[in-house]
């Protein structure tokens, strides 16, 4: 790892070297690594020891030193001076230091990934595009918060000519943050939904958050924004350039503005995804088959081949990373199980992506909809209302079968209304679960990740033959 050695972290970190002597070559080589978890160390690797809520990565810095470990950055010295360790005041702090320090060093072209919805479809999708023609990393995982980010930043290697990382935040501040740590060359926002609203307020709130991602963009940086979302279109330029625009046709961008890239949907198979016509600059045209099901992954793979173009691929490239994606797990992964299918969207949700995941269950199925859909966080004052809007959404959108779980989602049962069945817990819908008739369904599955509710994806496919 280009300049992260022992002599730079401590400058870097702001600490103090302790037991240099135990080995004295180690002082200017560079690391091989560097993690703070000490199963993922590698010998001439930096182990950064930080303190969870159930572990502390301090008990385990004699290990990484019998690992083959360069040296370890912590908040505490270990009892036995076992090898050099760098003494920091705050180790989640000196990760962001190394972080930033790193990105400095790096020959990448980096694409940061925000938005309310679709950051990890999109990464996938953008990843997916760069792959069929650059050596690409992209973020493994959720690692988008103030900790997987550098973390990301800190796995990028001289051969990876570009990186993708998703970068989510739920508080003002932090997305400042974390762009000065990333620098993006270019930026993707998805869209502004209704999400973190406790801590942002509203819709105006999680655009100003999102929008901090511009602070720290890199000299003539790219900005590509969803012209379809009306909070987006509002963002008329960035450092003196206009933004790069999609939308879907015939509807065009909210406000009217002109798109550089734009889609027709010629048509959807049942959960195959869609086949499309992706219209751009230049009179670029072709057709390709999105094969992640939903009109939003089409605007995701619209972001991914405006990357795609800016890094110079082609449209055989593009059209090959898109239709060569694959979906990520609880993230509206469909899984055909014996009798019934089960739509696993299980890893969070808001009120915006869970309407769009209802459009999708209601769009790719004429019969057999059913929708269990748990409580959703961080809405602060208008949670009530919103889990209410939801309920209704699903009514109207025709969802035939609606399963309401946990307390805030009372309030989306009553506002379903007649036929609803509701559960006060995630635990009491298992035990309810194999008296369930779900002959002929297809079952969404959908809740904030605080409901666990991968427990229900693993009950409904795992004695069901779920493949």
């Amino acid at each position: 790892m280009k300049g992260i050695t022992l002599k730079n972290l401590e400058k870097i970190c702001n600490g103090t070297l302790h037991y240099a002597e135990k080995a004295p070559d180690a002082f200017d080589k560079e690391a091989a690594c560097v993690v703070i978890d000490s199963r993922l160390i590698e010998k001439d690797g930096i182990f950064i020891a930080t303190k969870g809520e159930k572990v502390d990565g301090h008990s385990f810095i004699g290990q990484v030193f019998e690992k083959g470990a360069l040296g370890v950055v912590c908040e505490k010295l270990p009892e036995e001076p076992c090898g050099p360790c760098i003494l920091v005041e705050d180790s989640f702090k000196a990760l962001t230091a190394i972080a930033t320090f790193y990105r400095q060093q790096l020959d990448c072209r980096i694409v940061g990934i925000t938005g309310s919805v679709g950051k990890t479809s999109t990464k996938e999708l953008i990843a997916s595009v760069l792959r069929s023609g650059i050596e690409t990393y992209a973020t493994e995982g959720n690692f988008n918060n103030e900790i997987g980010v550098p973390l990301t930043i800190l796995k990028i290697r001289k051969q990876h000519k570009m990186a993708v990382v998703e970068m989510g935040i739920n508080h003002f501040g932090e997305m400042s943050r974390l762009t000065a740590v990333v620098k993006p060359d270019i930026a993707v926002l998805t869209n502004i939904g209704e999400c973190h609203l406790e801590a942002l307020g509203d819709r105006d709130g999680v655009l100003k958050a999102k929008t901090e991602i511009f602070e720290g963009l890199k000299e003539n940086a790219a900005v590509i924004v969803n012209g379809m979302d009306d909070k987006l279109c509002t963002i008329g330029e960035v450092a003196g350039r206009a933004p790069i625009r999609y939308a879907l046709l015939p509807e065009g961008c909210a406000d009217g503005k002109a798109v550089d890239y734009s889609a027709q949907i010629k048509k959807s198979g049942e959960m195959q995804g869609s086949q499309v016509t992706i219209f751009g600059p230049e009179g670029l045209r072709f057709d390709v088959t999105v094969p992640l099901p939903g009109r939003h992954m089409v605007l995701n793979a619209l972001a991914a081949t405006a990357v795609g173009r800016l890094a110079g691929l082609s449209v055989e490239q593009i059209r090959s990373g898109i239709e060569s994606v694959r979906i990520v797990a609880g993230r509206g992964r469909l899984i055909k199980c014996s009798g019934y299918n089960v739509i696993d969207d299980c890893y969070n949700a808001n009120p915006t992506s869970v309407k769009a995941s209802i459009d999708v269950l209601c769009t790719e199925f004429a019969t057999g909809r059913t929708a269990i859909l748990g409580d959703m966080f961080e809405l602060g004052t208008q949670e009530k209302e919103l889990h209410a809007a939801v309920g209704r959404y699903a009514k109207e959108k025709g969802v035939a079968r609606l399963i309401a779980v946990g307390a805030l989602s009372k309030n989306m049962a009553d506002a379903y209304g007649t036929g609803v069945e509701y559960y006060e817990s995630t635990d009491a819908l298992l035990e309810a679960l194999q008296g369930l008739d779900l002959t002929g369904q297809n079952v969404l599955v959908k809740a904030s990740h605080g409901m666990h509710f991968e427990k229900v994806v693993a009950a409904l496919t795992e004695t069901n033959g779920g493949n």
